[in-house]
C-alpha cells in the first residue's frame, strides 16, 4: 500500500512558487574587494548605464 501525505492545495501552490526562489541562493559569487574591481566595467545605476570610474 501506498501512503500519501495529505497536503492541501495552497500548500503545493505555495512550494512550486518558491522553487525558483530558491535558485538565487545557489552558487552566489562572492563580493569583490576594491582592488578587484575594474574602472572600466559598465553598471546600472537608477537606470542610467555608466562606467564604474565616473562615479568617483
Amino acid at each position: 500500500m501506498t501512503h500519501f501525505i495529505k497536503m492541501s492545495r495552497r500548500t503545493i501552490l505555495q512550494a512550486l512558487i518558491a522553487l525558483p526562489a530558491l535558485s538565487l541562493f545557489r552558487n552566489q559569487p562572492a563580493v569583490p574587494g576594491p582592488d578587484e574591481i575594474a574602472p572600466d566595467e559598465i553598471i546600472e545605476v537608477n537606470g542610467w548605464i555608466l562606467k564604474r570610474s565616473d562615479l568617483a
